[in-house]
């Protein structure tokens, strides 16, 4: 009876996800046959779940629109996935780790004694990864303004933030006018937040850091546009001026490379600095541990590198050639003295 209550359980999570399941699948994620699967649906029938069933070769089975599933019916692979889950959020959506500390505790009190001891089992120890570059905190209030506007489709009055969080005063050179765009996407890469958007006051797609925005919802609705790249992730990480700022590193240096800013954009490392010069040339400015730490990323992208800055980038590169040419002659001797 145990076996056929967790199943049950289990066979709701999967119709609650709203998809169409085959029977035979269900039959494979449950570890039964597909005879007790049926039955297994007949029962939560009688239970008053409206079950649909759709015929055909590509038929299967889905709850009914509109029905919701009870409240933290968790089975034991859902219960280690929010276990996961909130413990990582913190790592990939900054500033949320005293909420996401909150909400495993709850889930913690009402869950089962077996399920809240598999949540337990999972304790992790989250490490830093120096060459991801979170955004500051964001406003919770500013992000579920942000996320509202996009899932309605309402435009956004937004103004643009310094790095620092403040805004800047008419008159001062990096002021910029409050701008009306169209929110499509939220996307977060890299513990960062960006909205896809369409802006009216320009005309263009943009790429924006929500922790640089301060948005202000309207209510006047919008129509959905063709996306500017079928792949959001491409679009996103070939944007150059999507608002990211420069890491804080020991070394700092810039070099002009003979790439279009969209291709360095995809693949410069997190806390850089692309800035588009014309459609074959950007400049890159790029920190790390060392001057051939930087020379070294520089030297991956495989192009002409020129107005390296400052001199003690340059020494680095003189120094890596020096030192790649011994390698280099020391590998033709070898092959020279093989018999």
């Amino acid at each position: 009876m145990a076996n056929t209550s967790h199943r049950a359980i289990k066979l709701l999570s999967l119709l609650g996800s709203g998809r169409l399941w085959p029977l035979r699948e269900l039959a494979a994620r449950l570890g039964a046959s597909e005879r007790t699967v049926r039955r297994d649906i007949e029962t939560l029938r009688r239970l008053d779940y409206p079950i649909a069933t759709v015929h055909g070769p590509d038929g299967g089975y889905r709850l009914g629109a509109g029905h919701t599933l009870p409240p933290l019916r968790f089975d034991h692979d859902q219960a280690l996935a929010v276990a996961v889950a909130l413990q990582t959020a913190p790592s990939t959506t900054f500033g949320l780790g005293v909420d996401a500390a909150r909400a495993l505790a709850t889930l913690h009190q009402v869950m089962p004694p077996a399920l809240r001891a598999s949540m337990e089992s999972l304790r992790l120890t989250r490490l830093p990864n120096y060459w991801e570059f979170p955004a500051p905190p964001i406003d919770p209030a500013d992000l579920t303004a942000v996320g509202t506007a996009v899932r309605h489709r309402h435009l956004l009055v937004t103004e643009t933030l310094r790095p620092d969080g403040t805004r800047p005063e008419s008159g001062d050179p990096d002021f910029l006018p409050a701008h009306r765009i169209e929110p499509h996407h939220l996307v977060v890469w890299a513990a960062r937040w960006y909205l896809v958007a369409y802006d009216l006051t320009d005309g263009q797609w943009r790429v924006h850091r929500v922790d640089r925005l301060r948005p202000r919802p309207t209510t006047q609705s919008f129509a959905a546009r063709k996306l500017p790249d079928d792949d959001l992730a491409h679009f996103v990480m070939s944007s150059h001026d999507r608002g990211d700022t420069l890491a804080a590193w020991p070394c700092t240096g810039t070099a002009r490379l003979n790439l279009p800013a969209h291709v360095v954009a995809r693949w410069a490392p997190g806390g850089s600095v692309v800035e588009h010069l014309d459609t074959d040339y950007c400049r890159l400015t790029l920190g790390a541990w060392s001057w051939a730490g930087i020379a070294g990323i520089l030297a991956t992208f495989d192009t002409e590198l020129t107005d390296l800055r400052p001199p003690e980038l340059v020494q680095a590169f003189r120094r890596l050639a020096h030192r790649w040419t011994t390698i280099v002659d020391t590998a033709q001797e070898g092959r020279q003295c093989d018999p």
